[in-house]
């Protein structure tokens, strides 16, 4: 017997399978799949505070809560018997609730109710997002180390139902306020039971084996709910990778998106007819404001008020606007020309939004009246380069904010583009100018992942409004510049010296810009010629397809022109105005794509059939169009999947049958013939298996080799039993014999018929 060969510890090999035996022994796998489990369910709910944490707080900190929390349940659960335990949680949760409110700055408690803060939960449980509230990072933070604690200190001690109860409610929250999506939402209740179902195994002392079972119950779970729907989650993103659905409008997206607004990629213009309106002079019908940037679309945060038939105008000089409008198709919104100050003979009640905009309790029928009084602001260019940068902390708090995972090169190439202005107004007006000239005008574009904002800015060459729009207010937020996302209808065809139609394809959205005593401005950054002109074609191409509801008795009998955009403010008496002056010129930059530098047009929405106009299937365009990548949710479902098809494989046995039968078939060559004669001998014995004959105990390979051959014995696997015997108890082969003996298993498995 050959002596034990020493490790690279000095031990013997022996000795090395001893030590793996007890680190195997002391680390039950079945255990780790359980907390992984647990870790995975955790991970679901974490990742919506974390998501929280970068759009309305710091990152940084909520990792180092987060981290620091799983740290110190870790070490509790060593030492800290249950009882003591949960008395440490419920102070995580007091003190957690106590710096949320100790901490609420003096400027939102100023503009929002006490009893809104104090309502938050209950507020959550109704359906709000945790995005809508005004200091959401604040409240990820203090929502974190409690839950977070006892699911992972309860899991620890084993007891995995309860870790699961824990998590599973954090959970349930965000699938109520849709901030978990179907995927995610999914793939918390595949850890939850994947945590249990090997929890109980480890409980009764089952083995990796008796986990197999339990990994090919999860795929199928994950596989059932790619096909059936079993995760109520509201209004929450689904399961497939696209946003977006066939009947997604402009209008759609924008004045009736409610608290939210999700850019979506192809869209379509709606031609219907939505209102008319006799005012005083033209204007963009304002319907609502965001605040809240998440990086790929907008919240508008806090909470709505009633109506108290009196509203502040704008801080500067203005000028009023009377307006009446005519409803023509049913209406969730409340138009109006900023800013509404006073609303009359409305049919529904009416609440305040956050933000100045006004909505109604009610659907608005065909027929309904309401008229409006507005102060439109008539600042001057002159007012608005001097208005300074001395901002409310208010206005700062809520309109300077970006998510922290907004790449710095947004913010570096907007200085660059604004580096000749020296005050805000010049920056906007320098960077509303720039994206009107770089990009061009389309309906049809694939929706970016990421940061939208950043996608337009470097990778993407065209757009609507939506992008424009998001673009501009990130470009000047990144310079310390409040601004905002505001939506409503452009001024829509001009029917009277004093009246126009609106359609739903004027729905549009623009940006409102703040001046110290003067309020909100609005700059438009889209292109108005390729936009009216994608309004004009698709009113002639519902009109010719004789679509109904595009047009009023006004309008029936007259070409479609819509009314040019009003200026933001009104020039004063001695021309001066926001276009007067001179307005420093972009530096140039290289945009994403064309090559060229600012300030040179490059839109080429108007090709020879008019501008880029998405069918009403959506569809795709060439801006990097191919097969929708996953997303991190679904990779790990799709791993879940995997890993349970793997273990049924391997439980099933399939797995091992499978190798034979390619081995059977194919037999790659080793430097040792010994090898190559012994592996030529089992593809003989699994032929045999296979055809119900397999080799019986005792039995010698002569013995098995004269019985497979039938009648008058195969002399191939006589010749290939004699050439085994040598090489396991002779003198050993040659590697001519191991060739011969590898041609000869060849031969048999080509006549497996001849082997009964």
């Amino acid at each position: 017997m050959s002596a034990p060969t020493a490790d690279a510890t000095g031990g013997t090999a022996a000795d090395g399978d001893r030590r793996f035996g007890r680190v195997r022994a002391s680390v039950d796998p079945v255990r780790l799949l359980a907390l992984a489990g647990v870790a995975g369910l955790l991970g679901t709910f974490l990742s919506v505070l974390y998501r929280v944490s970068d759009v309305a707080g710091d990152v940084s900190t909520f990792l180092l809560v987060a981290v620091g929390t799983l740290v110190v349940a870790t070490v509790v659960a060593r030492l800290v018997p249950e009882r003591v335990a949960f008395g440490l949680a419920a102070l995580l949760l007091a003190a957690g609730a106590y710096v949320y409110l100790a901490q609420l700055p003096r400027s939102v408690a100023a503009e929002e109710t006490l009893v809104l803060f104090l309502n938050d939960g209950i507020e959550l449980l109704t359906g709000l997002s945790v995005l809508r509230i005004v200091n959401a990072g604040l409240w990820a933070l203090a929502a974190t180390p409690a839950p977070t604690f006892v699911a992972w200190y309860l899991a620890l001690r084993r007891r995995y139902v309860g870790a699961v109860i824990v998590g599973g409610a954090m959970l349930t929250l965000f699938v109520l306020t849709s901030d978990a999506g179907g995927a995610l939402a999914l793939l918390g209740v595949v850890a939850a039971a994947g945590a249990i179902g090997f929890g109980d195994v480890e409980r009764r002392g089952g083995d990796l084996a008796t986990a197999e079972t339990v990994a090919v119950v999860l795929a199928a779970m994950v596989t059932v709910a790619l096909f059936i729907s079993v995760v109520p989650t509201g209004g929450a993103d689904p399961l497939d990778v696209g946003i977006g659905t066939d009947e997604s409008t402009v209008e759609s997206s924008l004045t009736n998106a409610g608290d939210s607004v999700e850019i979506l990629g192809s869209i379509r213009l709606s031609p219907k007819a939505r209102f008319t309106v006799t005012s005083t002079e033209a204007s963009y019908w304002r319907v609502g404001s965001y605040d809240r940037y998440t990086g790929s679309g907008w919240i508008r945060t806090g909470a709505d008020r009633p109506y108290d038939e009196q509203l502040r105008g704008p801080a500067g000089e203005s000028r009023t606007v009377q307006q009446r409008y005519t409803v023509e198709s049913e209406l969730t919104v409340l138009p109006a020309a900023w800013k509404a100050t006073a609303v009359s003979e409305s049919p529904v009640g009416l609440f305040e939004q956050p933000g100045g905009g006004l909505g109604p309790d009610g659907e608005l029928q065909p027929g309904d009246t309401y008229a409006v009084e507005s102060e439109r602001p008539v600042a001057s260019a002159q007012d608005l380069r001097t208005a300074g940068t001395d901002y409310p902390d208010r206005i700062v708090d809520r309109y300077t904010g970006l998510p922290d995972s907004t790449p710095d090169r947004v913010g570096e190439r907007t200085a660059r583009i604004t580096a000749n202005a020296d005050n805000p107004y010049d920056r906007a007006r320098v960077i509303e100018r720039w994206l009107e000239n770089n990009r061009e005008y389309s309906l049809e574009v694939d929706r970016p992942r990421g940061n939208i904002a950043d996608a337009f800015l470097f990778e993407m060459e065209r757009g609507y409004c939506t992008y424009y729009a998001t673009t501009m207010v990130t470009m000047l937020r990144s310079q310390g510049v409040p601004a905002r996302l505001a939506v409503g209808y452009t001024p829509g065809q001009q029917v009277e010296d004093d009246s126009w139609v609106v359609r739903g394809l004027d729905s549009h959205a623009w940006v409102e810009v703040y001046f110290p005593d003067q309020g909100w401005i609005r700059f438009d950054p889209t292109p108005a010629g390729p936009r009216e002109a994608a309004e004009r074609q698709r009113v002639q191409q519902a009109r010719q397809s004789g679509g109904t509801g595009v047009d009023t008795d006004e309008t029936r009998n007259r070409t479609f022109t819509a009314t040019p955009s009003p200026t933001p403010t009104t020039p004063t008496a001695d021309g001066s105005g926001p276009n007067a002056g001179t307005t420093p010129t972009a530096t140039p930059t290289t945009p994403a794509g064309n090559g060229t530098d600012a300030g040179t047009v490059t839109s080429g929405a108007l090709g020879p059939n008019g501008p880029d106009i998405a069918s009403p299937g959506g569809g795709g365009s060439d801006e990097d169009g191919g097969i929708p990548q996953p997303t991190r949710e679904q990779t790990v479902l799709g791993l879940v999947v995997l890993a349970g098809v793997a273990a049924g494989v391997h439980r099933s046995g399939a797995g091992s049958r499978l190798y034979r039968e390619f081995r059977l078939r194919y037999q790659p060559r080793t430097d040792d013939p010994a090898v190559d004669v012994a592996r030529a001998f089992d593809r003989l014995e699994f032929l045999a298996e296979k055809a119900g004959a397999p080799r019986r105990p005792g039995e010698t390979a002569r013995e098995f080799a004269a019985r497979v051959g039938g009648d008058g014995p195969d002399e191939r696997a006589r010749r290939l039993a004699t050439l085994h015997e040598r090489a396991r108890y002779g003198g050993g082969v040659a590697a001519e014999e191991a060739t011969e003996a590898v041609e000869l298993a060849d031969g048999l498995v080509a006549d497996r018929p001849r082997i009964d």
